[in-house]
């Protein structure tokens, strides 16, 4: 008996899925534990291999490499070899309107043709020594409507201009010059939306759009931070990070303020007793976000370790579900990219979001006296349902303690 096999739902977020390749083809035969394919979730490139009970001859494939579907169509179909499964193979969900909606004929843009610019008028009613022929009350008159004399047509004799001519007269249009013609290339590149841009997406405009943002930033003295993170990749023991620091203070903070630490649910609000950091990673079609679990309970060179090994996960496409899921909290850091100030989107459930700028050298005053010290600004995008001004102040307060006191965080 034919045994029909549909796109798996692989990611709790998961609602299609894209075939990235197939491992097998139409006549091969399938034994429990065959890698069938490699499918494209929204969060990344997963392996899938026939289940208990998934064996026989491959007699057809539903959905093609590169092919997106939705969960539970029909992936492929097992079973003997000469079997009708036209049945089975109507089981497959209907088409989406685009793909049966004719393709529209690609034309190319269309051109106007520039306009000749319009000859200047020509003077005319002059005389062989190119003295302009007119009567004197016509160019009295011209010179009082302020007009060219030297344009007017004459109608006297000799083509001599008089007052009716003048009267008569009506300036041409101005005149037409042709458009320029731009060069380069005018055309366009439509990309098809990848299935991790599409929930990337739906996530954040959910969240923009559903959670009352609001944002609080401040200024935190990092001179103590560099130095301990110089004294500590001193040993070459191991390298650590301002973000690992940044992490760290965070997760510590965290455990401080259980209220920032939570989510909103709608009719309740989730106050959780651990501490999951999210740490958004940037990838070619987005950010992923991997989670360091009971962030609070590990020290530095643990958290510098699993953020590094997991964010080459993340940009290789290779997170599992249980290392993106269970975040109660989350850091964006552009530092890097040179970025002094942002605010971030909350990643839901989450009800914060913390938003890192780069380290600056600026003028600060210390005991009285002007100096160049290093600052970093970080930004605290709240969900007022969840969290209020003060609460989320407090926040931010232990963060920079922690930063500007690194000693607490190395113990």
């Amino acid at each position: 008996m034919a045994i029909v096999i549909n796109m798996p739902r692989l990611s709790d977020t998961m609602t299609e899925g894209v075939v990235a390749k197939w491992h097998k083809k139409v006549g091969d035969k399938i034994v429990e534990g065959d890698l069938l394919a490699e499918i494209e979730t929204d969060k990344a490139t997963m392996e899938f291999e026939s289940f208990p009970g998934q064996e026989g001859t491959l007699l057809y494939i539903g959905i093609e490499e590169g092919k997106s579907a939705p969960v539970d169509q029909v992936l492929a179909i097992l079973g003997e070899k000469g079997e009708d499964i036209e049945a089975l193979k109507a089981g497959e969900a209907a088409p989406k309107a685009e793909e049966k909606a004719a393709a529209v004929e690609e034309k190319p843009l269309a051109t106007t043709e520039p306009k000749a610019a319009a000859p200047a008028p020509q003077p005319v009613a002059a005389s062989n020594n190119g003295r302009v022929i007119a009567s004197p009350l016509a160019k009295k008159l011209a010179e009082e409507k302020g007009l060219d004399i030297a344009h007017i047509s004459g109608s006297g004799d000799n083509g001599r201009i008089v007052k009716r001519d003048v009267d008569n007269y009506v300036p041409s249009a101005a005149p037409q010059y042709a458009q320029p013609v731009f060069g380069g290339d005018m055309t366009s590149n439509d990309v098809d939306v990848s299935q991790m841009r599409k929930t990337i997406a739906r996530r954040l405009a959910e969240s923009k759009f559903t959670a009352p943002h609001f944002y609080l930033t401040m200024e935190i003295d990092m001179d103590n931070a560099m130095a301990a993170r110089k004294a500590v990749n001193a040993s070459g023991d191991v390298k650590i990070s301002f973000n690992d620091f940044v992490v760290k203070a965070v997760a510590m903070a965290l455990r401080k303020h259980p209220k920032v630490n939570a989510s909103w649910l709608g009719d309740k609000i989730r106050y959780y007793n651990y501490v999951n950091v999210g740490v958004a990673v940037a990838v070619e079609e987005g950010l992923l976000v991997p989670v360091i679990r009971n962030t609070d309970a590990k020290g530095l060179a643990q958290i510098s370790d699993e953020v590094r090994v997991l964010a080459g996960k993340a940009k290789d496409k290779k997170l599992q579900p249980a290392e993106w899921e269970g975040n109660t909290f989350t850091i964006s850091n552009l530092g890097m990219f040179g970025i002094e100030e942002f605010t971030a989107i909350i990643n839901a459930p989450d009800a914060c979001i913390l938003a890192v700028g780069g380290i600056k050298q600026t003028p600060v005053v210390k005991n009285g006296q002007i100096v160049v010290g290093n600052v970093m600004k970080v930004t605290l995008s709240c969900d007022h349902r969840v969290v209020d001004g003060a609460v989320g102040s407090a926040f931010l307060q232990t963060v920079k303690a922690n930063l500007e006191n690194p000693v607490n965080m190395l113990v």
